[in-house]
């Protein structure tokens, strides 16, 4: 029997799991074939279970062949190399370093927004409260997109022009934004529209709703 050799994304839910999200979109938008591995979240054998795949306890995780790659942003700038349908970084080298920096931005920050807004893709709710904290994280969201699309935007409606890793990272942000109503600039809320009707972004809601059987 010939041994399937395609990398293995190993990933959580489909609704609530923000880190897994971001590197199937850019494996998705990338056309790179992949077999992906799921992983109940929020069980008592979650742990056991994702340890079997990755030393890090943690999804997502990259398997390629006897390597793990164990982290969200290290895959996506694997599919940014691998990518079959062009390129998901910028060609321009400022352009490229402004994307990397935008989607280390969101690696690394926004703790306020995560912790009060956690994913929740399928849900809808207004009214949510919003603390002074939460709302600093979310007008810098909104500045850092529009002059984004404002640099780059003679490219295409996206953070750089065509679709890159920058919209892979704040994907979970612009779930954030729907499921909690949140009101935003008008340049921010049409990035919102656009990135929200990406195919991978589409392809991964439906992803959640036949998880939840809807």
């Amino acid at each position: 029997m010939v041994q399937d050799s395609r990398p293995v994304l190993v990933i959580g839910d489909k609704n609530y799991s923000s880190w897994s999200m971001r590197p199937w979109l850019a494996m998705t938008a990338g056309g790179i074939d992949f077999i992906e591995a799921h992983v109940k979240l929020r069980t008592e054998a979650t742990k056991a279970d994702i340890l079997r795949h990755s030393p890090s306890g943690k999804v997502p995780a990259l398997k390629l062949g006897d390597v793990v790659i164990p982290e969200s942003l290290a895959i996506c700038e694997w599919a940014a190399e691998e990518s079959r349908t062009g390129p998901l970084l910028p060609v321009d080298s400022v352009a490229r370093a402004l994307c990397r920096a935008a989607a280390a931005e969101m690696h690394s920050g926004f703790g306020a927004l995560r912790n009060e807004c956690p994913m929740d893709i399928l849900a809808r709710r207004s009214n949510h409260p919003i603390s002074d904290a939460c709302r600093s994280d979310i007008s810098r969201i909104e500045g850092l997109w529009v002059d984004c699309r404002a640099r780059f935007g003679q490219n295409g409606p996206y953070l750089f022009g065509h679709w890159t890793i920058a919209d892979a990272m704040y994907a979970p942000v612009v779930s954030r934004f729907i499921t909690y109503g949140v009101h935003l600039l008008a340049e921010a809320a049409d990035y919102v529209a656009t990135a929200s009707h990406h195919h991978a972004y589409q392809a991964w809601e439906a992803g959640a709703r036949a998880e939840r059987g809807l």
